[in-house]
């Protein structure tokens, strides 16, 4: 029996939308507020979703302390209260828009839970705005 496991989490962050080889006009143009040279942060919600067999000794796909424990480690401890433009290796060429920022927690989640596991995110950046990945197909 396969059944997915939802964990949520939440943390806060600062970022700044640009490309340094463009002009500020045409960052403020395609990235508008988000482009702010002073930065401005968002109140991140983030559920992570794994998917496996049900241990048939356990019960469980996976023991939820151990997710509760993952998630700090590899996403609220690196990212809470960082500017992640500044504070996160990842980003240091890479822009940190929120489907970007989606699939760097992805792959920090992926490189330690055991491959048996399917594994997605979801990351709200407001309550309106939230991205995925991988994608539903």
């Amino acid at each position: 029996m396969r059944v997915s496991v939802i964990r949520k989490a939440h943390f806060n962050a600062a970022h700044r939308l640009y490309r340094p080889d463009w002009s500020e006009e045409r960052n403020r143009e395609v990235f508008g507020l988000c482009s702010n040279p002073n930065f401005h942060g968002h109140n991140y919600e983030l559920e992570v979703c794994v998917t496996g067999e049900v241990d048939e000794e356990t019960g469980m796909v996976i023991n939820l302390k151990d997710l509760k424990d993952i998630i700090y480690e590899e996403v609220e401890r690196p990212f809470d209260h960082k500017n992640l433009n500044l504070d996160v290796e990842e980003f240091k060429d890479l822009i940190p828009t929120s489907e970007h920022f989606c699939y760097v927690i992805w792959q920090r989640l992926r490189k330690v839970l055991p491959s048996k596991f399917d594994l997605q995110v979801r990351l709200y950046e407001t309550p309106r705005n939230f991205f995925e990945y991988p994608p539903r197909t």
